[in-house]
């Protein structure tokens, strides 16, 4: 089965901090030229488990995983890491972004790995077709634009047939 998009909504989330660890393309993998090298040094090093005890995450993203996107000037920004209510305290070693308050359009990938991944342009679509937004400019870098939100048991918890869901959000 290849991706498919199941749903698509509108959320809305109060201003929040991003504590995890900021990447650029330079730390991507050199044969994937994508950040797996980086996810798999998260689970190996318990690192999500380290700020799960530091605080307890937003009630808007629950216990989820996540990755956020962004452009800081012209470089691309991939951070991993987990939403916080805003002012939550750094513990030493991770990094930190303060997102201000913002919507999304959130679509709902249902497949298999690696199918569920780069789905962007098709989500852009979707939240356009759904008018959930109407712009056309999704596409493009700007300081915060799209997370990979790894939702339990959604993406945590493969059916019948291996399939997940990935949360997949375009800030609009």
């Amino acid at each position: 089965m290849s991706a498919e998009i199941i749903n698509a909504v509108r959320e809305d989330y109060p201003a929040l901090r991003f504590i995890g660890k900021r990447y650029t393309n330079a730390d991507c993998d050199p044969v994937t030229g994508m950040f797996s090298n980086k996810w798999e040094q998260w689970h190996s090093e318990g690192l999500f488990g380290a700020l799960a005890g530091h605080a307890n995450p937003a009630p808007e993203h629950g216990d989820s995983c996540l990755a956020f996107m962004g452009a800081d000037g012209e470089e691309f920004e991939y951070w991993i890491g987990i939403f916080f209510p805003e002012g939550t305290p750094v513990p030493d070693g991770f990094d930190v972004a303060d997102i201000p308050a913002l919507s999304a359009g959130v679509c709902y990938i249902k497949g298999t790995e690696p199918d569920i991944y780069l789905q962007h342009d098709r989500c852009v679509a979707e939240l356009l077709a759904e008018e959930i937004t109407a712009s056309t400019d999704l596409a493009k870098p700007r300081r915060w634009f799209a997370f990979e939100r790894y939702s339990c048991p959604r993406y945590t918890e493969p059916d019948g047939q291996g399939n997940v869901i990935l949360d997949y959000g375009i800030v609009v």
